[in-house]
């Protein structure tokens, strides 16, 4: 089966808002081996969607559509796919209740254009929306299937995969199971990787191997088709050992982790704590971990410690080590981590000092970031980056570097394994 995904609505080509849900809809249909050749995004006008509708139908099997499922005049997905495939739109009157229910939950006034979201195509399969108002549908024709989700993207994404993506499984086979695992890496990069596994790339047949970069990050989806379950999962763990013999050293996590939560997976099941004081950063590393529920088990606090005297006179750093190396080095980062750990009494402790850019910063070129790590009672650790991109990347690459740092440093000494 081939997809296309088309995003409705006019904001998207205004550049008002940034078409997420074509990323998130295309990694689940992945998952189910459908592949996606197109994305395309339409304006609110009903003559263009038709076009696009008659273009998408030429190149693809299923036809995923998000927005303009509202109740303006300008929402106008259902209305103009009920045109096209000569079908009535009637009233569903459970998606009706909803929507009633959910306006006095609200004690606001329910104005009679919302009535028109809980139409549907009629001789659809419903898919409830339970974070929202307007439902989606799933119409499947002779030649062709039709999904319409909303825009919404807290909206669009549980509908998906909780209503939609169980029917589209049924849809393409119901007797063969497609199981997709990710592998992720960090500290290789993606052409590097590639390289590693080029020939697992050029001989794959099943399962398959798919590799994808971003934020500085590197997944590999493996996805294998089969009978049953375990079948599929042992020739996915075949492929897997595979890849871990060519480049295991970089694998932090699988599926839906990140390394902030592997992070906190790793300092609680050891009962670690950690503390981190930081620079260039400026608390970023701090809320990158605080995203993660838990992480209050085991982020005991910090500092942003922005100027010298800061470093100095609050957080403890000797003057000394300031004067003679400077603030963007390995002896302050290191002073830092020490520093932090003793003050608030954890078992880590994290020092991030850097010139983020544009211009240089403590007599270091930008993009010059040291990180300083401490764990228990050993020696400091500390890891000098040069990294190349705009301001906020950078602190943002430094965040990630000094989870990945410290990840490795725990794995190392025993703390956790793959």
């Amino acid at each position: 089966m081939k997809a296309e995904i088309i995003a409705v609505g006019s904001e998207l080509l205004l550049g008002q808002i940034s078409n997420t849900n074509a990323k998130f809809i295309s990694s689940q249909l992945a998952e189910l081996g459908i592949d996606v050749y197109y994305h395309t995004v339409v304006g609110d006008n009903s003559n263009r969607l038709l076009e696009t509708i008659k273009l998408a139908e030429q190149r693809a099997d299923l036809l995923i559509f998000t927005g303009g499922l509202g109740p303006t005049k300008d929402d106008l997905t259902k209305e103009t796919i009920a045109t096209h495939l000569n079908k009535r739109l009637i009233m569903d009157d459970h998606a009706l209740v909803d929507i009633e229910e959910f306006f006095k939950r609200m004690n606001r006034v329910m104005t009679e254009n919302n009535k028109k979201q809980a139409l549907i195509l009629e001789g659809c399969n419903v898919l409830p929306n339970k974070h929202g108002m307007a439902p989606g549908m799933l119409l499947s024709t002779d030649k062709h299937s039709y999904i319409l989700l909303p825009g919404p993207p807290k909206e669009m994404e549980p509908m998906f995969q909780f209503e939609a993506k169980p029917m589209l499984s049924k849809l393409i086979n119901e007797e063969t199971i497609i199981l997709s695992h990710v592998i992720r890496f960090y500290g290789i990069g993606e052409a590097e990787l590639e390289t590693k596994v080029q020939d697992l790339l050029d001989n794959q047949t099943n399962p398959t191997l798919a590799p994808l970069a971003s934020d500085g990050e590197v997944t590999l989806r493996l996805t294998a088709k089969s009978e049953t379950e375990l079948d599929a999962r042992e020739k996915i763990d075949t492929l897997q050992a595979e890849i871990f013999k060519r480049v295991g050293e970089y694998v932090y996590g699988y599926n839906d982790d990140s390394l902030a939560s592997k992070l906190q997976e790793i300092l609680v099941e050891n009962q670690l704590t950690i503390s981190a004081a930081e620079s260039m950063t400026a608390g970023l590393f701090q809320s990158e971990l605080a995203s993660i529920p838990g992480m209050g088990a085991v982020l005991v606090g910090g500092m942003i410690t922005y100027t010298e005297e800061i470093k100095v006179e609050q957080l403890g750093v000797k003057q000394q080590i300031i004067t003679e190396s400077g603030v963007v080095s390995s002896k302050c980062a290191e002073a830092m981590a020490i520093r932090i750990k003793e003050k608030f009494g954890t078992n880590i402790g994290v020092g991030i000092t850097g010139a983020a850019g544009p211009d240089a910063h403590g007599g270091q070129p930008a993009g010059t970031v040291w990180i300083g790590l401490v764990l228990n009672q050993m020696a400091p650790f500390s890891y000098q980056l040069n990294l190349t991109g705009m301001r906020n990347t950078n602190r943002l690459r430094a965040v990630k570097f000094a989870i990945h740092y410290l990840i490795r440093l725990l794995r190392e000494h025993g703390f956790t394994t793959i």
